[in-house]
């Protein structure tokens, strides 16, 4: 094989014909490599993000539903019964609803909201 193969060629960033050296050749200079490169990071730095904010999406649209539980945290019971967490924290405070602690967690059981409410 000869040194000085004289392959043509189309570049695949800019798309202009150039003369390679090598058959290996994709880019007509540096500046064409170096260009693509820079595109093909900030492509693949887009799709991390989009792929992190569709399954964040997936996460918030799906999550452990609080009827299936046996055990509720404050939070759960808020949105359960649509109110505010400070009132349910009132209403412990006042004795309506006994919590177990659990590490920081508050849990109350479904069986205690069920009495209270009959």
């Amino acid at each position: 094989m000869s040194n000085r193969m004289k392959i043509p060629k189309v570049c695949q960033h800019c798309g202009k014909t150039f003369i390679a050296q090598t058959t290996v050749t994709k880019f007509c200079g540096d500046t064409c490599a170096k260009r693509n490169y820079k595109k093909r990071a900030k492509d693949a730095k887009i799709e991390l993000a989009l792929n992190e904010t569709m399954s964040q999406v997936k996460g918030i649209s799906n999550p452990t539903p609080a009827s299936s539980k046996e055990y509720l945290c404050i939070n759960d019971v808020s949105s359960l019964l649509g109110v505010s967490r400070w009132t349910i924290n009132r209403m412990v405070q006042r004795g309506d609803l006994s919590v177990k602690q659990v590490g920081k967690k508050k849990l109350l059981s479904k069986q205690q909201l069920d009495t209270f409410f009959q």
